[in-house]
């Protein structure tokens, strides 16, 4: 029996990096496919509406139940920045599922004992259905002889990515907390790189993202946001990060759950994100989901309302949650639509490429071919 077969009529078609006006689309399957012999089974009416590449969203922490919220709201692959070996099975086993959104993981992350997040496991315990015993007991590193043993068993226990942590506290006003430093931060890079693994710093200010610049980091999963605009260390790290060629996770809808529209620190990581991207440091939507705020899928619809506050165009703050994540996590099958990608697809009412607010208006969504049903959808 032949797959099944839906051609998508007369559709405006963001591919992930341009706007074509009028196009036909083709599901074959799992696949997008080109023009055929055979006719559909399917006809989808797509005048007035905007088909879009499934959004990624680049930072997220997964828990049950967030991957079917994420693709409710049109989010087909999230790439979860922590998460516990067996929490992380369980995830994985349910993303092979065609009714929840794909995943990938950086399994435990690197921190120092006692650094962050383990106050933040222990408070989430039960949020996460580990044993309230279990979550002060992840593996953490403070010795950069330990780097190569640290990144040999997150790549036994199947992590895509290595995220180190470089934070030491003070961005959010508490005490001192224990952080991975520069010789250790190299050391942690160095080491998954010989073994083929990126790297994704998390930084809260802007002396942990220089830190994590000197040790190499492919990308930054926040932008800092502790130096108000104008201030010379933004330069100078815009620049770096530029001259480095990494990629930032932008996050501003997590900053600004935290501490709200109006104060400074969301102001500053506007700023940030918007002198990166005059710089040409390429920005992926991430939103650091959660089981609180910012909810899964929801989120990155807000995530990109202010990517385009920040001086992003409606086109590229699209770019930065569909092919933009998809090139720098090596995921080619997807974030793009062309014959032979995977059929990732959200269809919405209206024109994301002139007004982002019309990524809310979803009105059908594709996970590998399968349409999901309005009642999943809610």
């Amino acid at each position: 029996m032949r797959p099944l077969r839906t051609l998508i009529r007369d559709v405006r078609v963001f591919d992930g990096f341009r706007t074509i006006p009028r196009a036909d689309v083709l599901i074959d399957g799992d696949r997008i496919s080109g023009p055929g012999s055979v006719g559909p089974d399917v006809l989808v009416d797509g005048a007035g509406r905007t088909l879009l590449p499934g959004l990624i969203d680049a930072h997220t922490h997964t828990f049950d139940g967030s991957l079917a919220h994420a693709l409710a709201y049109g989010v087909t692959t999230e790439l979860d920045m922590f998460c516990l070996p067996s929490n992380l099975a369980r995830q994985r086993k349910l993303a092979e599922r065609d009714d929840v959104a794909d995943l990938r993981s950086a399994g435990v992350l690197a921190t120092a004992p006692g650094g962050h997040p383990t106050a933040v496991m222990t408070a989430m315990a039960a949020t996460m259905d580990e044993p309230n015993d279990a979550v002060g007991r992840f593996d953490t590193i403070e010795d950069p002889e330990q780097a190569e043993e640290f990144v040999a068993a997150r790549l036994a226990e199947g992590s895509d990515y290595l995220k180190i942590v470089i934070d030491d506290g003070s961005s959010s006003g508490t005490s001192p907390i224990p952080t991975i430093g520069r010789e250790l931060a190299t050391a942690l890079v160095d080491a998954a790189r010989a073994v083929g693994l990126r790297t994704v710093a998390h930084v809260a200010t802007a002396g942990d993202t220089a830190i994590a610049l000197d040790a190499g980091v492919d990308g930054l999963a926040h932008v800092w946001s502790d130096k108000v605009p104008g201030h010379p260390d933004n330069a100078e790290l815009v620049h770096r990060a530029a001259t480095q060629g990494v990629f930032v996770i932008s996050t501003l809808v997590y900053i600004e759950s935290l501490v709200g529209a109006d104060n400074q620190r969301s102001t500053n990581a506007a700023y940030v994100a918007k002198a990166l991207h005059r710089a040409g440091v390429p920005l992926l939507a991430g939103t650091d989901a959660n089981p609180y705020a910012p909810l899964h899928g929801e989120g990155l619809h807000r995530e990109l309302e202010l990517l385009t506050r920040a001086g992003l165009t409606p086109p590229q703050a699209l770019t930065a949650t569909t092919s933009a994540p998809a090139r720098h996590f090596g995921l080619p099958d997807r974030g793009r639509i062309a014959p032979g990608l995977r059929a990732d697809l959200v269809l919405v009412e209206g024109d994301p490429t002139q007004d982002i607010t019309a990524t809310r208006e979803i009105a059908a969504i594709w996970r590998r071919g399968e349409r999901l049903s309005r009642t999943s959808m809610g």
